[in-house]
Formats: C-alpha cells, sequence, structure tokens
C-alpha cells in the first residue's frame, strides 16, 4: 500500500491494511489543515434532571476538608471561601476544526482559555493536527517566558487533548487504540468522597476520603482524622481498600504522626500530605513512613516536574492530571518515565472521557478515579452515571471503560 494513501482526501478513512509503525497516522502529513479554534461550552444531548442533594452529604466546596489555607481561620470552614467565584477564573472546553470538517474537543484547567484564545490560536492556525508531538513543542516553546507551570499548562493541555480528538475522529478510532491498544479488559476503579455507605452500596470495593483536618486543628484534628479513617475502615470491612486525600495541607512531622495513628487501619495510600513544591519533603517521608504509599503529583505539570519527583525518590503512586499536566501528549512522557522505575500512574480524575484512554492504554496505570453523583437524586442520575462510566462489576468491585467511538467519544452537543 503506497503511503500517500493512507488518507483520502475525500474519506478520510483509516487504512485498515497498515500495520506497520504502531502509530500509522504519524508517518505522513494527514492532509487536514486546522481553520478555527475557539471556545464553547459543551452539554450532554441526554442530560439528568437536576436535583438538591441529601442533606449531609458529603461536597468538596460545602463542608471542611483540610488545605493549604487552613492556617487562616477566615478560609478554614470550606475551599469555596478562599477558591475562585463560580465563572470568574473557570476551566475551559476549546473546539478545533479543520478544512475538512472534522473538530475536536478538549478540556483544560483554570484560567487557561484567554491563553488559548490570545496566544495559542496563532500558533495552531494552518498547522496539521496530525503532528501532535511537533504542535506540542511549539505551544511549549511559545509560552515558556511565562508558562512552564499553572496556567499555561492548563491551557496547552486542553488543546493537546482537542487534537488528539480530531485525529481520532479523522481515522475513526478511539484515541487508546491509536496509542497502544488495551493492555486489560476493563479499568479497576476506586470512588473518592465521604458519602462512603453510598459508594460501598454501589459497589465499590475501594473508596478514598478527604481529610478534614490539619495541623491547625491541632490534637483534636487529628483524632478526628483518625475516626474518620476508622469508620471508613470498619464499612469498607478487612478486604477492600481505603486512601486519605489531603489536599497539600500537611507537614511533615504532621505526616509521620499521622502514619503512625492510622497504620492499624492498612491506609493504601496518603495523597498530597505536602505542598506539591516540596519535593525534598516527599522524599524524606517516602524514606520514612512504611506503613502506608505516598502519593502525589496532582497539582505537578510536565515531565520536568514529575523528574523532581523522580530525582527526589519522593513518591510510591504518581497521579498526574490530564487537563493540568500537558494534555495526553506529555501524560504519555509522564507514563513512559515512570514505568522505568515501576511507578505506578492513577490519574488525578482517571475515569473522565480523556484521561481512561491513557489507563487503558498503559500497562502501569491500574485504576481510574471515579467521582459519583451525590446522593439523593432519582433513578436515572445513577443509571445515567453507569452508562457514561461503561460500569460493570466484578471481583474488584467496580469497573469503567473507555468509549470506543472515534475520539475520545461522549453523547455532548456544542451550546456556543
Amino acid at each position: 500500500m503506497e503511503r500517500r494513501h493512507f488518507l483520502s482526501l475525500a474519506g478520510l478513512s483509516a487504512a485498515g491494511a497498515l500495520v506497520q509503525p504502531a502509530y500509522p497516522f504519524q508517518i505522513e502529513k494527514s492532509k487536514l489543515k486546522i481553520t478555527s479554534v475557539r471556545l464553547v461550552n459543551l452539554r450532554p444531548r441526554h442530560p439528568t434532571p437536576a436535583y438538591k442533594p441529601a442533606a449531609g452529604s458529603w461536597s468538596t466546596g460545602g463542608v471542611e476538608v483540610a488545605s493549604p489555607m487552613s492556617i487562616y481561620p477566615e478560609y478554614k470552614p470550606m475551599r469555596s471561601l478562599f477558591q475562585p467565584d463560580p465563572g470568574k477564573l473557570p476551566g475551559f472546553t476549546v473546539e478545533i476544526a479543520t478544512d475538512k470538517g472534522v473538530k475536536g474537543y478538549g478540556s483544560g484547567g483554570t484560567g487557561g482559555g484567554p491563553v488559548v484564545t490570545e496566544h495559542l490560536t496563532k500558533l495552531l492556525l494552518g498547522r496539521d493536527p496530525f503532528d501532535v508531538e511537533r504542535n506540542w513543542d511549539i505551544l511549549w516553546r511559545g509560552t515558556m517566558p511565562y508558562g512552564r507551570m499553572g496556567i499555561a499548562m492548563n491551557a496547552i493541555s486542553g488543546v493537546d487533548l482537542a487534537l488528539w480528538d480530531v485525529v481520532g475522529k479523522a481515522l475513526g478510532m478511539p484515541v487508546y487504540k491509536l496509542i497502544g491498544g488495551e493492555t486489560k479488559a476493563r479499568i479497576p476503579s476506586y470512588c473518592t468522597g465521604n458519602d462512603v455507605e453510598q459508594h460501598l452500596e454501589f459497589g465499590f470495593k475501594r473508596v478514598k476520603v478527604a481529610a478534614p483536618h490539619g495541623p491547625a486543628d491541632g490534637r483534636e484534628g487529628m483524632k478526628k482524622n483518625e475516626a474518620l479513617v476508622k469508620r471508613t475502615r470498619e464499612l469498607v470491612g478487612p478486604d477492600g481498600d481505603v486512601m486519605l486525600d489531603c489536599w497539600m495541607a500537611w507537614t511533615e512531622r504532621y505526616t509521620i504522626e499521622m502514619a503512625e495513628m492510622l497504620a492499624p487501619y492498612r491506609v493504601y495510600w496518603m495523597e498530597e500530605v505536602l505542598p506539591p513544591h516540596d519535593y525534598a519533603g516527599f522524599g524524606r517521608l517516602h524514606a520514612a513512613i512504611k506503613s502506608t504509599r505516598i502519593a502525589t503529583g496532582e497539582h505537578e505539570y510536565g515531565r520536568y516536574g514529575y523528574r523532581y519527583l523522580l530525582e527526589h525518590n519522593a513518591a510510591d503512586i504518581w497521579q498526574a492530571d490530564v487537563h493540568w499536566c500537558g494534555g495526553l501528549t506529555e501524560l504519555r512522557k509522564i507514563g513512559a518515565m515512570a514505568a522505568a522505575y515501576d511507578i505506578p500512574v492513577i490519574p488525578h480524575v482517571g475515569g473522565q472521557r480523556d484521561s481512561v484512554h491513557f489507563i487503558m492504554a498503559t500497562t502501569n496505570s491500574p485504576w481510574a478515579e471515579l467521582f459519583m453523583p451525590p446522593p439523593g437524586g432519582p433513578k436515572e442520575v445513577y443509571q445515567k452515571f453507569e452508562e457514561e462510566y461503561q460500569i460493570t462489576r466484578g471481583p474488584e468491585g467496580i469497573y469503567t471503560r473507555p468509549s470506543d467511538q472515534p475520539g475520545f467519544g461522549g453523547d455532548y452537543e456544542v451550546v456556543s
């Protein structure tokens, strides 16, 4: 088969007869050209009914959860007191359109939208969306004077995901098949949130709870953290897994003392116990604590940030977020670096429609993180959740898998 026929100008169909190299779309130009980049809003084609969550249900925005701001009493009661007001500095969805009518959609993190519209667009127009590595590097180098982390990487992440969505749709293939195919039949999943009874009733056998207290609450707060973990272990039973999210709120000394207190409850990991930039501190904790695993990386950016984690031997588990770390192109590099050192990569919000493709195609990415709709809703809400995440049940509790639709899949429509 001649290379020039890999993609037809009219049909843009995948060349099924071509099996080498592993990523055949990268061997030549796609004959696609990026013609527009814009921010859009997406909504489900079949939305679930709105409802008021049951009284007392857990929410990181409405209840106390330990945070870096817990040392200031006026911000301590809930995250919403210090986070941006709704709509003021949002995440975003970007649409990338091509001259052949193929469009892709990607979501990026807080504040990245203006970087896309006011800077990245000029770097993308006219380019071949299949040049994923070249396009990523151009965006990285172009934002380097003010970027490398934070909002600029949030912007790059959304654009990169939209480009992968274009590639999958142009070839008529789900993204996970483009980056390596299935490494597991289905993906074991855990549920995050303190509505543990709901999660266990649904079928989860792995749950992660958020620590409500940190150093500002003293010894009494430590006892309340222990009580939460103890109760969770009793509900889960001896064979399930319990994880603890500490959301950048603790100190080294506090973490060591909490690890000692929680040792009887067999906590699978303690997550983000320190601020993300404290690589040396994570390294010391990783060396000192043997009763649990140290996990971090949710708020880390790019392969260079993870290289710092590696150089400090800072964690047992890396938790990159595909919407913040640089998108799928960069997450694959992070995953490969981790694989060389037998480090599992369990992405933050990994069960979402995009990052779940990475998990499916990556041997050292064993689990997906899911968030259930709050309790108190009608039956249709939870049925929709099962359908959207392709939930199945088995020996490890709840499983998910990516869509087999072209690109990242998803049943949505553009509203603006």
